[in-house]
């Protein structure tokens, strides 16, 4: 490790200890990820964003408490937020391990527990981000509301003023929503990670999966269950017969889950054009 000027004074002004040293960190197409290593033996891992969007890393940050306050001590895993500013986070370092089924299977019970942790509506309080797009949050009354109104249709407007969809599938999907009330079963709201796929569990050399850079709500539990499958996770049915274990789904859940992995295609759309309009027609197409 080395010791870069900018990124250790920032760091030192935010924690009050000194930086030893620090090292690039590989991976994250948004914020450049930096290892730092303080004079108290801490070791962290610092995000910083040069103009950052406002709040970008204080919604970061709140997510991340929100979802570890929820459940103390029996709960998902989560990294510690050690400082924040608008252009940087600051978080415990979770020293990367590999994948079992036995921390495949303790994920399973413990994203049960936050799940059940409830949210006081669909949505939350305060909106967020979604990668670099913003995340509208204000509450519905029903999921099915929500997920049209501020998940589904406006990353399809976005994905179609951006190219990344054609006319037809945006049709394609419109035509889902006004079924989507029969389609989904109401139940209260779930506290969520809100982006939780593969990239964003990091299985922990101390034998945890931690769960990091959430988007967090108040929704539909089905949808972290069905982002985790879309673009695969590591012994995942040792995590589902463990979250069943636990709570058990209404009856069909594997049948909506390409509903609700729709929203995340739209999202990567957005982001990155490609396939992923088309994926998200095709599954809307299931439910018509």
């Amino acid at each position: 490790m080395t010791r870069q000027p900018l990124v250790a004074r920032r760091a030192e002004e935010l924690l009050g200890s000194s930086v030893v040293a620090t090292a690039p960190v590989a991976g994250g197409d948004i914020a450049t990820a930096t290892r730092l290593r303080l004079s108290d033996g801490t070791t962290a891992l610092m995000k910083t964003l040069p103009h950052a969007p406002d709040d970008f890393f204080a919604d970061e940050a709140a997510g991340l408490r929100w979802l570890a306050e929820a459940t103390p001590g029996g709960g998902a895993h989560l990294p510690e937020v050690l400082g924040v500013d608008g252009e940087c986070l600051i978080v415990r370092w979770v020293e990367p391990g590999k994948s079992n089924v036995d921390s495949a299977a303790a994920l399973g019970r413990e994203l049960a527990t936050l799940h059940a942790a409830g949210a006081p509506s669909y949505g939350l309080e305060r909106d967020g981000f979604i990668g670099r797009l913003p995340l509208p949050n204000r509450p519905a009354g029903t999921w099915a509301e929500f997920y049209a109104v501020r998940r589904v249709l406006p990353y399809l407007k976005l994905a179609r003023d951006r190219g990344a969809v054609t006319p037809e599938e945006a049709a394609a999907v419109e035509a889902l929503v006004p079924r989507l009330p029969g389609l989904v079963p109401e139940e209260p709201p779930a506290r969520l990670h809100g982006d939780l796929w593969n990239g964003n569990v990091i299985w922990g050399l101390d034998g945890h999966a931690w769960l990091i850079d959430p988007a967090a709500y108040g929704g539909h539990r089905e949808v972290d269950l069905a982002m985790l499958a879309l673009f695969g996770l590591p012994h995942l049915p040792r995590v589902l017969d463990a979250y069943l274990e636990v709570a058990p789904l209404a009856d069909g859940w594997e049948d909506r889950a390409a509903l609700h992995q729709i929203f995340p295609l739209l999202v990567h759309a957005c982001h990155f054009g490609g396939g992923y309009g088309a994926r998200a027609a095709e599954l809307a197409r299931r439910y018509t």
